[in-house]
């Protein structure tokens, strides 16, 4: 039988970095070289890899959407040669970049699997090793049709992911939707969670990002400053409000700001500053207030997603009611409703 393939796509980030006398750096080739020596990678049980170390590694704190697009084109490239793709990604940045991916990447019938490391591969005690080898088997040997995230022993849907430590290898969680699959001793895939296949032919999506801001509800701001941060040309908010979806309700001209804003046509997402839970406008009087001034409901979503996905729509071309509507709408598995 001919053997799996997955395409290894290093973008930069901790995982591929080396030792340096400024510290640990991004250095052309050092990645490759580890993996083309490591013994576990080059098993006959293992599937077959190629790795494609892009020449302009990004630290993620750096990244962009035109990244995104280069990632994105890539795969489209080598979609049909290869069975499941892996993205090597820093981790700062990484539940953004796979929440972007599962909108750009429409039609997904294989899976992309985005990873990293805390230490990096060449470390003695990197996590990267288990992170890289159990991602190649899942693209490798499972029909996983979307974008996932993995990290330590946990697959995530990309689009769910959230960074929650900056030093533990366990460092991603997924506040409001179950791992797709947990690893242990055994791979155990929660098949009833996965995205639906489809027999689409498989296309990107370039995301043009609009002006879009993430405002973060706190006391005692002030009307005056989110006036500020709404001015002209911004397209969009991503409004990061308290509990199940409240803002001050008791400053009229705080609200005056928000009605004027969504009047002239920006699209204003709600979204709660809460790691776990979910919007509900109608739960509260603070909550249907903002509903009252043309706020949308962003529903369990994360601000990764939220962010990515109002970007996508926009880069769709839609008029501002289209936009609501569908960010309302569950398009990715982004949301519960």
């Amino acid at each position: 039988m001919t053997k799996r393939s997955v395409y290894i796509a290093y973008t930069g980030g901790t995982i591929g970095m080396k030792r340096s006398e400024q510290g640990f750096a991004p250095k052309a080739g050092y990645l490759t070289q580890e993996l083309n020596q490591l013994a576990d990678l080059n098993r006959d049980d293992m599937p077959h890899f190629e790795i494609n170390e892009y020449s302009n590694l990004i630290d993620s704190s750096n990244i962009t959407p035109q990244d995104w697009f280069v990632i994105a084109e890539d795969i489209k490239k080598r979609y049909h040669d290869f069975d499941g793709f892996v993205i090597l990604h820093g981790t700062d940045t990484m539940a953004y970049t796979a929440s972007a991916l599962s909108f750009m990447l429409e039609d997904l019938d294989k899976p992309v699997i985005v990873t990293g490391s805390q230490i990096p591969f060449g470390e003695l005690r990197s996590d990267g090793r288990d992170n890289l080898i159990t991602s190649v088997i899942l693209a490798a040997n499972y029909h996983i049709p979307e974008v996932g995230l993995f990290f330590h022993d946990r697959l995530y849907r990309g689009n769910r992911a959230q960074k929650i430590d900056a030093n533990n290898f366990h460092a991603f969680g997924s506040p409001n939707f179950p791992p797709l699959a947990k690893v242990g001793t055994t791979i155990d895939i929660n098949h009833k969670l996965l995205i639906q296949a489809n027999t689409r032919p498989f296309k990107v999506q370039k995301i043009e990002p609009p002006e879009i801001a993430v405002i973060s509800v706190f006391p005692g701001m002030s009307a005056q400053m989110l006036d500020n941060l709404l001015i002209d040309p911004i397209k969009g908010i991503i409004l990061q409000t308290y509990g199940m979806g409240n803002a001050p309700s008791n400053n009229p001209q705080f609200l005056d700001v928000l009605e004027r804003a969504a009047s002239r046509d920006v699209v204003i997402v709600n979204i709660t500053q809460c790691y776990r839970g979910s919007v509900d406008m109608k739960g509260y009087a603070t909550g249907n207030r903002l509903s009252q001034c043309g706020i949308i409901s962003g529903f369990d979503m994360t601000t990764e997603a939220a962010l990515s996905k109002l970007y996508y729509l926009f880069s769709l071309g839609l008029d501002t009611e289209q936009i609501k509507q569908k960010m309302q709408l569950d398009l990715r598995g982004e949301l519960s409703l």
